[in-house]
């Protein structure tokens, strides 16, 4: 589960990296920033299975979209980002995000009205980062990237958080990480389900965020309001080959709870063993989340969830691993903020929340080759094989566990990928994903997904 090295290390090491080269004056520094950018052209074709149901979209919608369950979509987007050289240790930066989806029809626009469709731009990025010796400050609007607070990239618009981060790596072969965020932009402005007719638009930074594990509890959605944020993070490489990870998110006053708080925790273990022609991989992570009063109690999401992976890496070019997870009886688990956390046994389409229900025993095998072995530099495949297992509630008739079921289920996912970083082309990537799920509880719901990828960054 490489999310757990905290991509915000590598920002804090580039920080560190770039202060020798710092600019002497603010036009210098101007003058000397970087600016990045990406183009996008992606196509979704999504079948649930099921049709829409009409409880996501308050009002109804417009007729002949309605509990259509099945559309596609084409898409074409742009990321630009810019940061500052370094003065006396401050950088600027600003990333836009734009979004266009020029041939959707009614049905895409409502199927993909939550996660997708919409067209503008919106400002995800807007921030000022400090650096003195080993420590870093960023505040203000940044995408996120840690086990428990994650900016999920999945879709043409990326998650972000408005945040304060700090990060300090004084302690030998520590990293630790301190934040606070007050607000959120999710992936479209129908993110929580709330826009009638499915007509969405661009995200806004709200005092509102998805809660990755509740399901949909909330009105059709997993987006709770909260009132601030708090997270603390450690990373330790002081064993060999060994990599130890821990966090805690505390979340204050989240919708819905009568003023109840949510505490969620997370530790991590990953070791390589490396031997003669390849990497033996170890992992384990453990879960949990707890609440604070009888309102948030009642929604039994104080859970555990133990995992672990096996795994071999660079053996001829090729990589596989087997992974298992377990969730407590009748307690579901709260992987964290944004659509970004992930489990070992997540499906490579449909996501972790699937795996993180009460009473849930998942298993996962996935098998990869990377064809620079055999002399086609940047091709990749990716097959994976998942069985999730959720048995039925036995709380009680009334009462209320989120993300659970109430008939003994049991799903299965094929999901395969294609990635192609096209040589002749630097910067450009082709990738092909696909998903085949069936999911068996008193009927039987077959469902998949295409999405075809090409992005251009420079």
């Amino acid at each position: 589960m490489k999310l757990a090295k905290l991509s915000l290390v590598a920002m804090v090491v580039a920080g560190l990296a770039s202060s020798s080269f710092a600019a002497d004056t603010l036009a210098d520094a101007f003058k000397n920033g970087k600016v990045t950018g990406e183009l996008r052209a992606w196509y979704f074709d999504r079948d649930t299975g099921n049709a829409n149901p009409a409880t996501s979209i308050p009002g109804g919608a417009p007729a002949g979209t309605l509990g259509k369950g099945n559309a596609d979509l084409f898409s074409t987007g742009v990321i630009l980002g810019y940061i500052t050289d370094p003065l006396y240790g401050l950088s600027f930066g600003a990333t836009f995000q734009g979004n266009y989806a020029p041939f959707a029809d009614k049905d895409a626009k409502n199927l993909y009205a939550p996660d997708m469709y919409g067209s503008g731009a919106v400002l995800s990025e807007a921030y000022v980062t400090y650096t003195l010796g080993k420590t870093t400050a960023k505040v203000g609007r940044q995408f996120i990237a840690s086990p428990l607070v994650n900016s999920s990239g999945s879709r043409m618009i990326k998650e972000a958080f408005q945040a304060a981060v700090l990060i300090n790596t004084d302690l030998p072969n520590t990293t630790l990480v301190a934040g606070y965020s007050d607000k959120f932009q999710g992936r479209t402005s129908d993110y929580d389900k709330s826009v009638a007719g499915g007509d969405s638009e661009m995200p806004s930074f709200k005092k509102e965020a998805v809660f990755y594990g509740t399901g949909s509890a909330n009105g059709g959605s997993n987006v709770f309001g909260f009132d601030g944020a708090y997270t603390a993070a450690a990373i330790n490489k002081s064993i060999p080959n060994l990599t130890l990870t821990g966090q805690y998110l505390f979340v204050n006053a989240v919708e819905l709870t009568n003023g109840g708080d949510a505490n969620v925790f997370y530790a991590e273990g990953n070791y390589v063993v490396p031997l003669s022609n390849m990497k033996l991989l170890i992992d384990a992570t453990y879960r949990g989340s707890r609440t604070s009063n009888a309102t948030f109690d009642s929604f039994h999401v104080e859970g555990d969830m133990y995992q672990g992976r096996i795994g071999i890496s660079e053996l001829a070019g090729f990589n596989a691993s087997f992974a298992y997870s377990t969730v407590s009886s009748d307690q579901s688990v709260l992987l964290g903020a944004g659509n970004g956390p992930t489990t070992y046994t997540a499906p490579l389409i449909k996501g972790a929340e699937v795996t993180s229900g009460a009473n849930t025993d998942a298993y996962k095998v996935e098998v990869g080759y990377d064809f620079t072995k055999v002399g086609v530099t940047g091709l990749k495949v990716l097959g994976q094989y998942t069985k999730i297992n959720q048995d039925k509630q036995t709380a009680g008739a009334l009462a209320t566990v989120l993300n659970s079921v109430s008939a003994d289920t049991e799903s299965t996912y094929w999901s395969g990928q294609i990635a192609y970083d096209i040589p002749s082309l630097k910067g450009l990537t082709l990738s092909l994903e696909y998903e085949d799920a069936k999911k068996e509880d008193t009927a039987t719901v077959n469902s998949n997904e295409l999405r075809f990828r090409a992005n251009y960054k420079f």
